[in-house]
């Protein structure tokens, strides 16, 4: 581990408060120019003394504005101090958690995994458009019918067909012989070029896709194609609860990936996490974004430091070990939970690595979903319900519900 190291509370504070420091004080120094300030004043008190001790809370009053994608050199001075922290997540998170290679990726906090996932496909189509000459209709994304809904509002936005391909009901595993047919379907009506989103543990499901599948179908196919790898669930949980490689930056197919800090992080919502390797964000470099230092890379443009700061916080007050505790105390819970439902005969998926458990409808009432805030697969006609086995969820809290289960259960 490079960049993540267990820190003490007062090493992170000094940490923090020595990166706004090294920011712009709108105080100290007289700045015309920009459009940007801390907080208003008059509602928000910068002289409390609790901010003194609070260095994520300090960041969101004096407000820095990361805009811009801060691992490709150039960008605002004015946020200097703060962007460097932003750059060590950048890197902790490729390499030290997705083990790139050192100096070898560019990325940025997004707001979401959403914004992540449609930045990967607007650098891919520019990509294709740029150095392949492709029209629109030439390209398509390409992802399972378990990804998720970002991937047709990108479509929608982008004006690109979704490609959609069916999954085993019971495995949530794509099935080879099922894309190649949607290949060729894809290269007769003359698409030629492939955004794939591969799933490092869907949303619903946990469910997991297997690049190799996807490639050795892409390679058959004779098509050009470019791989993101959709871990805005599973970024922070699945390295660490396999020894699988095959989704990390050491497979040659992988260009890019996605993160959300919001979910098992427990970050502010509205902080995801792009990743993508060296060479590819100038397919999103807007050159009309002159009076920006750097220009602009993303989609987002103006974004909160503060998120970045309170992601490296968390991921640097756990250190690597302690994460990979939390995620193994998560998964046992997640065991426990499976246990009861097979003795219970409940048919369930659950991904080996994944903390989330999905349980046919059919099985669970009504009153169940309402008392314990069950989460179906579909709102109109539920198939499934999921528990997401989280910090706040332990086996405490789940034992009632597998009581209550196994006393409906008994009276139908």
């Amino acid at each position: 581990m490079h960049y993540w190291k267990k820190l003490t509370g007062d090493e992170i504070r000094e940490r923090v408060f020595g990166a706004l420091n090294r920011n712009i004080n709108y105080k100290e120094r007289t700045t015309l120019g920009i459009p940007a300030s801390h907080l208003d004043e008059n509602v928000f008190n910068q002289d409390a003394t609790y901010l003194k001790d609070a260095p994520f809370l300090s960041a969101m009053v004096h407000n820095p504005n990361h805009i811009g994608c801060h691992t490709l050199g150039d960008s605002e001075q004015f946020f200097a101090g703060t962007q460097q922290i932003e750059r060590e997540l950048i890197a902790l998170v490729a390499e030290d958690i997705l083990k790139g290679a050192p100096d070898s990726h560019d990325g940025y906090v997004a707001s979401g995994g959403t914004e992540a996932n449609m930045q990967a496909i607007w650098i891919y189509r520019n990509f294709f458009i740029r150095e392949s000459g492709a029209k629109n209709n030439e390209i398509a994304i390409l992802c399972s019918a378990d990804s998720h809904y970002s991937m047709p509002k990108a479509g929608n936005i982008m004006n690109l067909p979704v490609i959609s391909v069916p999954v085993d009901d019971t495995t949530r595993e794509i099935q080879p012989e099922v894309l190649e047919q949607k290949l060729e379907e894809a290269k007769t009506s003359g698409i030629r070029y492939f955004i794939v989103v591969s799933n490092m543990m869907t949303t619903m499901f946990g469910s997991v896709d297997r690049v190799e599948t996807y490639v050795a179908a892409l390679k058959r196919a004779g098509v050009e194609y470019k791989i993101h790898i959709d871990g805005a669930y599973g970024g922070f949980v699945y390295p660490f609860s396999t020894t699988d490689e095959d989704l990390t930056f050491l497979n040659p197919e992988i260009t890019s990936f996605t993160l959300d800090a919001h979910k098992m992080v427990q970050a502010p919502f509205g902080t995801g996490i792009f990743l993508i390797r060296k060479g590819w964000m100038k397919y999103a470099t807007t050159e009309e974004a002159q009076y920006v230092q750097g220009m602009d890379a993303t989609i987002i443009g103006s974004r909160s430091g503060a998120n970045a700061i309170s992601v490296w916080m968390i991921l640097q007050t756990y250190g690597p070990h302690g994460w990979f505790e939390k995620i193994h105390i998560l998964n046992y819970r997640t065991e426990w939970l499976c246990n009861q439902l097979e003795e219970l005969n409940v048919p369930f998926y659950r991904n080996p690595s994944s903390n989330l458990v999905t349980m046919r409808a059919s099985s669970i009432p009504t009153g169940l979903v309402e008392k314990y805030g069950l989460v179906p697969d579909s709102h109109g006609q539920p198939k499934w319900y999921k528990i997401v086995v989280m910090e706040h969820v332990t086996v405490d809290h789940l034992m009632p519900f597998v009581e209550d289960l196994k006393v409906h259960l008994a009276g139908k």
